[in-house]
C-alpha cells in the first residue's frame, strides 16, 4: 500500500464526493427519521460492492476485508442534521424548511462513502476487517447507544474505533487534520427540563395569581451559586438554560413557565454531574415552595465524556503525519491539553473499545468561513472531502497492518 496511491485515489473521487455531499445537504433529516438519507447511503454502498446491513432504528453497517486474519477497526460517520433554518449563502441550500446540515454530518457521510470505495479497491490487502458505520441521531445522543444495543461492536468484534468531525471558523488552513490526544477530549452532556406551575390570571391583579415567571427567574439566578460556591475550582462543570418559555400575552400572568438546558462536565465518573443535578433539583423545588409554585425537574438524554485511547491516538497521529505531513497536528497541543466543552455521542463507543477522534478543518476563518457549527449561516469547504476519505481509509489500512 503506497501513501501516494491512497491520496491519488481519494483526489480522483473529489467531484463525486462533492456531488454526494451537496445532495445530502439539500435533503437534511433529523434524529432517527432518515428515510432519504439512509436509502441514499445504502444505494451508494451497494454500487460500491457492499451488502449493507440495517442496524438499530436507522443505522447502516458495511464490512470490508475479512479475507486475511486480523483485528477489526470501526470507522464511523453520523448522518443526521439539525432542526434549524439555513441562512448560508450557497446554491445547494436545504430544501426542507427548519432543517439544516449545520454540523457537517453531510460532509462526514460523503467522506466515509469515499473511504468505503477506496477500501473496496484494496480489500485483498486488508489484514483483518474494516467495519463501516453510518449512524443516525448523533445530535440527540441516541444514535450510538441504539446501535450499540443492536450489536454494533460484535460480528465481528471491534478492536478499535475512529471518527472524523469537520470544523469551520478556526484560523487554520482548510485540509488541516487534528488528532485528539489521549484522555478526555469532550465533555459529558445531559439535558434538563424544568416546569414551574403557578396560577395564572389578569396582569392587573397579580395578588390573585401565583406568578411562575418570577419563580422561574429566581430559580435560574439561584442556579449560578452552584458553580460559584459548590463545585471545586479544579473541576469542570457548567450548565446552561438555553430555552425559557412562559405566557402568550403581555397582560396575562400564565399558569406555568418552562426551562430547558444542558449540564456538561469532564468527570468520567460523572460525580460532578450528579452533584449539579442534586443541587439543581433541591434549589428549584426550594425556591418554588418559597414562591408558592409546584416545580418538576426532569433529566434526560445523557451522553458521557469522550475518552481517547493514548496508544491509538499516537498511532493515528503518526499515520496522519505520514499521509499529510505538516498538515497533521496534535489537537491536545493546540488546545493546551484541555478537553472541549462540546459533546459527542460516539463517547458511548469510547467507553467500550479504544477510540480516537480526528478533526478536519473544512473552512478557515482566514478565508471567510467565519461561522462555526450549529450556526444557521455556517458553511463548509467541501474541497477537503477527499482529505477526509483518505484519512479514514489510510487510518484503517495502516492500523490493521500494524
Amino acid at each position: 500500500m503506497e501513501i501516494n496511491e491512497i491520496l491519488k485515489e481519494a483526489s480522483a473521487l473529489q467531484d463525486e464526493l462533492c456531488e454526494i455531499r451537496r445532495e445530502l445537504h439539500r435533503h437534511p433529516e433529523v434524529g432517527f427519521d432518515l428515510t432519504f438519507t439512509k436509502a441514499f447511503v445504502k444505494e451508494k454502498l451497494k454500487m460500491f460492492g457492499y451488502a449493507p446491513a440495517e442496524t438499530g432504528k436507522a443505522g447502516l453497517i458495511a464490512l470490508c476485508g475479512g479475507k486475511r486474519p486480523g483485528k477489526t477497526i470501526l470507522l464511523r460517520a453520523d448522518m443526521d442534521a439539525l432542526p434549524i433554518y439555513e441562512e448560508a449563502d450557497i446554491d445547494y441550500r436545504s430544501e426542507t424548511d427548519g432543517r439544516m446540515h449545520g454540523c457537517g454530518h453531510d460532509m462526514h457521510t460523503a467522506m466515509l462513502l469515499g473511504a468505503a470505495k477506496i477500501l473496496k479497491a484494496h480489500e485483498e490487502e486488508i489484514n483483518g476487517t474494516v467495519k463501516i458505520e453510518f449512524q443516525p441521531a448523533e445530535e440527540i445522543f441516541q444514535g450510538s447507544p441504539d446501535m450499540l444495543a443492536s450489536g454494533l461492536l460484535e460480528n465481528p468484534h471491534v478492536d478499535a474505533a475512529v471518527m472524523i468531525h469537520v470544523t469551520a471558523g478556526l484560523p487554520l488552513p482548510s485540509g488541516t487534520v487534528m488528532v485528539a490526544g489521549g484522555g478526555i477530549s469532550a465533555a459529558s452532556c445531559e439535558q434538563y427540563h424544568i416546569t414551574v406551575q403557578g396560577k395564572g390570571g389578569h396582569g392587573s391583579v397579580p395578588h390573585e395569581t401565583i406568578d411562575p415567571i418570577t419563580a422561574a427567574a429566581h430559580i435560574h439566578l439561584a442556579f449560578q451559586e452552584i458553580n460559584s460556591r459548590e463545585i471545586d475550582g479544579h473541576d469542570y462543570g457548567v450548565f446552561t438554560t438555553g430555552r425559557f418559555e412562559a405566557g402568550q400575552a403581555s397582560n396575562v400572568i400564565p399558569d406555568k413557565a418552562e426551562m430547558w438546558g444542558t449540564i456538561r462536565t469532564t468527570d468520567p465518573d460523572n460525580k460532578v454531574g450528579e452533584l449539579i443535578k442534586k443541587r439543581m433539583e433541591e434549589i428549584a423545588k426550594g425556591v418554588g415552595t418559597a414562591m408558592r409554585c409546584e416545580v418538576n425537574v426532569e433529566f434526560y438524554d445523557f451522553c458521557p465524556c469522550m475518552m481517547i485511547d493514548n496508544e491509538l491516538s499516537a498511532d493515528i497521529l503518526q499515520y496522519m503525519k505520514e499521509l499529510f505531513g505538516g498538515g497533521a497536528m496534535n489537537l491536545s497541543v493546540i488546545s493546551g491539553g484541555k478537553p472541549g466543552g462540546g459533546s459527542e455521542d460516539f463517547a458511548f463507543v469510547s467507553h467500550e473499545v479504544p477510540t480516537v477522534s480526528m478533526f478536519l478543518v473544512a473552512g478557515s476563518a482566514n478565508d471567510g468561513y467565519i461561522y462555526s457549527q450549529h450556526h444557521p449561516k455556517v458553511r463548509f469547504d467541501d474541497s477537503v472531502l477527499h482529505c477526509g476519505s483518505a484519512a479514514y481509509a489510510y487510518s484503517a489500512l495502516r492500523w490493521l497492518e500494524k
